[in-house]
């Protein structure tokens, strides 16, 4: 149920008005994210903040896979690119303080409340071009790494920020809860991404193991369980640290990533128990296995 926004003695969310407030909402409701029950928990201020935040993630992700008709198929990729470039002279032009539209407007309120940083939204967009020129196919570890940081830790750096917490600590979290997320998205999509011409597996595991550097062909290499317990493992890791990283932040600012990540762990621990020799298999995750998953992640 929607929120009302603001009364006659009570200023609206970020001071923004209430029109612009509820179509970034829409945005967010319409895509019905699982990050919803996340960001629902926050004070209005923040939780306006974040939707904004993830409405921008959301449409330079449709352009970036092509989800804008315009701009599908391979022979629009630079297309893409120029679309993707145009949302960074928008970013560039809210810190010049010249929002143009609702999104705009409510950006601007949460960089200018929250102190965002101009890099991290180019950090965004930067990976999702490396996805709207792609396809990523067996990138280097460093590259699989890069591409993690921009299209999920920078989206934490943002977020933590929003969630009240901008430490250096706030700051490992982000680095290694985005890094766990995008890893458990790759374990998990490796079949959907291969069908669309894409593996973001790295070279160099796929090499160890033997398996070929065609998003077809590794599906059925042997070898491939070996490449995906060893990122699961990586996963793992990353959530333990971002974990232990949640302990020296501000509690209450970091509900929010403590629900997100468990939901997620969830997410990696049913892929773990179903094993890698059935990735063509699609995931069911159980209400009951999410909030295992939450447990574990506010007990860690």
């Amino acid at each position: 149920m929607t929120d009302v926004i603001g009364t006659h003695d009570e200023p609206t969310p970020l001071g923004c008005d209430p029109t612009d407030l509820a179509r970034v909402e829409a945005i967010v409701r319409q895509a019905g994210t699982s990050f919803a029950a996340g960001m629902r928990i926050l004070p209005p201020y923040r939780r306006y903040g974040m939707y904004a935040i993830y409405a921008f993630c959301r449409m330079v992700d449709d352009i970036a896979d092509g989800d804008v008709p315009s701009l599908s198929g391979p022979e629009h990729a630079q297309a893409r690119e120029a679309r993707l470039n145009e949302w960074r002279e928008r970013i560039g032009r809210l810190y010049d303080d010249k929002p143009q539209d609702a999104l705009d407007r409510v950006l601007h309120a949460s960089i200018r409340f929250f102190s965002l940083k101009q890099k991290d939204f180019d950090d965004v967009i930067d990976g999702m071009i490396m996805d709207a020129t792609g396809p990523i196919v067996a990138p280097t570890e460093e590259t699989l790494d890069l591409y993690c940081d921009r299209v999920a830790s920078a989206v934490g750096r943002l977020s933590v920020h929003v969630f009240g917490d901008s430490s250096k600590h706030a700051e490992r979290v982000a680095y290694h809860l985005g890094r766990a997320l995008q890893l458990t998205n790759i374990l998990r999509d490796v079949s959907e991404d291969a069908r669309i011409g894409r593996l973001y597996l790295p070279k160099e595991l796929l090499a160890r193991f033997d398996v070929p550097a065609d998003p077809q062909k590794a599906l059925s290499a042997p070898g491939l369980a070996g490449v995906m317990q060893i990122l699961a493992v990586r996963a793992q890791d990353h959530f333990r640290q971002a974990f232990r990283a949640m302990k020296k932040c501000d509690r209450k600012a970091m509900v929010p990533a403590r629900m997100m990540g468990g939901c997620y762990l969830s997410i990696l621990n049913a892929l773990m128990k179903r094993g890698w020799d059935h990735v063509r298999t699609p995931l069911a995750v159980s209400k009951v296995s999410k909030a295992v998953g939450v447990v574990q992640a506010f007990a860690a």
